[in-house]
């Protein structure tokens, strides 16, 4: 099994993944293991002094005024998880959890925080044993860090609350801890607090979001790439020098790889009207310009990610120089706004991908295709209604696309009077993507069956891969009227596990 080693310099996003969706296995350094000693060496000599320190020896947020004495620390820590455990909802995603915990796991081995050592090893262990705390989807507002997620992880370090096991089980964490022989924390100054102020959970959706994004703009690409063929449209339009002369590396990347697709076709550019087209329609036309405009966000929030996996993220924080200071580090201003600028861009690009598919069911504007592309017009409807369903798909994208960092609420008696919202954006974002890969799964599917309709004029060598590998996949051809939902069904795992760009790359090597 593969590996994670977390030190004391950050992470990568291919470590999160490989941790949160793969079940790698984690294992600490011993640079980390060593600035996770000195640091706390620094917490203890301030805590032995008579003089408050936030997070060691007062209250927090709006009580951090009151100086809390030595024999009440202990019992300070163990209540600011319980206290703070206070989730609501349905319960969160296993890889977001994992995720979650990973991530604070890399910024307490960063030597900033002031946890023992032995607190690292058990939070390694716990995901190495497949312990998955419940996690609950209220209770962030993405300000001091994802605090209500954060505190249920560390609940389950303290051997209460309930957890899920390797076997899919949802039991009393104490029994699971026991089971796999890890001894609960007994949590000393500071640590509390350090396991649960930080931005790891919108982050670690973030992380997942780009990788699944990357794998969706391609997706979305191709089916334009269809559309295109299928309506007869011209592939001049995708010509690199036009590119070329305004630079935007996403625009550019999505035409070479629609052009990558449509190399070899016979469909492309014949524009069979009474009246030939000069251009074709901004959906088909502009299909680069909108996926490429994606890209570049992503881009961006690839980069503040990379930033955030670089970062110790706690308050207070332990400096190499012995002082621990607070901060406003925590706020996750940075990831909201990208988890929100990636929901917009979502909807776009899901817009532009519906309106493709609504003018190949168009008998007015599909250039010589069967109304809804039905096989007897009028006694089969075709794919009139799976064309409703990508509608209220993107209607709902749309909504989601509303941002969630533009809103803040104070709370803790307004100590925390300014909050970043960014576990919503990630949430709203989560469901974003789902959308998104069922709405460019309803355009591979009216797409192959345009394609298939056009008689006489074959496709390119790379949608025929595409067009054979969804057929073995279940995704059916024309044809008489049928159930229609599990063919979409096939259609989105077709999108969502990546064999749609699997099968074009087989023709046209790596899609940018």
């Amino acid at each position: 099994m593969h590996t994670v080693v977390v030190g004391t310099s950050g992470v990568t996003a291919s470590d999160v993944l490989a941790v949160a969706r793969g079940g790698a296995r984690i294992e600490l350094s011993e640079k980390a293991v060593a600035a996770l000693a000195a640091a706390r060496g620094i917490v203890d000599r301030l805590a032995a002094k008579p003089d408050p320190v936030y997070g060691v020896s007062t209250g927090f947020g709006a009580l951090a005024t009151r100086h809390i004495s030595p024999e009440l620390r202990a019992q300070l820590q163990r209540n600011i998880v319980r206290s703070h455990a206070a989730g609501m909802g349905p319960r969160v995603e296993r890889e977001v959890v994992r995720a979650l915990m990973f991530l604070r796991l890399k910024t307490v081995c960063s030597g900033h925080t002031g946890v023992r050592p032995e607190v690292a090893r058990t939070m390694a262990d716990v995901l190495n044993a497949g312990i998955t705390p419940v996690v609950h989807e209220y209770g962030s507002l993405g300000c001091s860090g994802d605090l209500a997620p954060l505190s249920h992880c560390a609940l389950t370090l303290l051997g209460e609350g309930d957890a899920e096991g390797p076997d899919g089980v949802v039991r009393p964490a104490g029994e699971l801890l026991a089971e796999h022989g890890i001894a609960p924390v007994e949590l000393r100054e500071k640590e509390g607090l350090a396991l649960l102020n930080g931005t790891d959970g919108m982050l670690g959706m973030l992380v997942m979001a780009l990788a699944d994004l990357d794998t969706l703009y391609k997706s979305a690409d191709i089916t334009a790439a269809l559309s295109l063929e299928a309506l007869l449209g011209t592939d001049k339009v995708l010509a690199p020098e036009l590119h070329a002369i305004r630079p935007h590396p996403g625009q550019a990347a999505a035409a070479a790889n629609m052009l990558a697709v449509l190399e070899g076709s016979e469909l492309t550019g014949h524009h069979q009207d009474d009246a030939p087209r000069v251009q074709d329609a901004y959906s088909v036309r502009c299909a680069p310009q909108v996926a490429g405009a994606g890209r570049d966000t992503m881009a961006h929030a690839r980069l503040v990610a990379e930033r955030e996996l670089a970062s110790a993220v706690d308050n207070p924080v332990v400096l190499p120089d012995g002082r621990v200071e607070s901060n406003g580090n925590f706020h996750g201003a940075p990831v909201a706004y990208v988890l929100d600028f990636l929901a917009i861009a979502a909807a776009d690009l899901a817009s532009i991908a519906e309106r493709r598919t609504d003018r190949l069911l168009d008998k007015n504007r599909s250039h010589g295709l069967p109304p809804f592309l039905a096989d007897d017009p009028g006694v089969d409807s075709g794919l009139m209604i799976a064309q409703y369903t990508q509608a209220a798909l993107v209607s709902e994208l749309k909504r989601l696309a509303v941002p969630a960092s533009a809103d803040s609420i104070p709370s803790s008696a307004m100590q925390e009077d300014h909050v970043s919202m960014g576990w919503s954006a990630a949430r709203k974002l989560r469901t974003a993507v789902d959308n998104l890969t069922r709405v460019v799964a309803v355009e591979l599917y009216a797409a192959t069956r345009a394609v298939e309709l056009r008689e006489g004029l074959a496709p390119a060598p790379a949608s025929r891969a595409v067009i054979e590998a969804a057929r073995k996949a279940g995704v059916r051809g024309p044809g008489p009227d049928r159930f229609l939902a599990p063919d979409l069904a096939a259609a989105d795992a077709f999108v969502r596990d990546g064999r749609l760009v699997a099968a074009a790359e087989t023709v046209t090597g790596p899609l940018r």
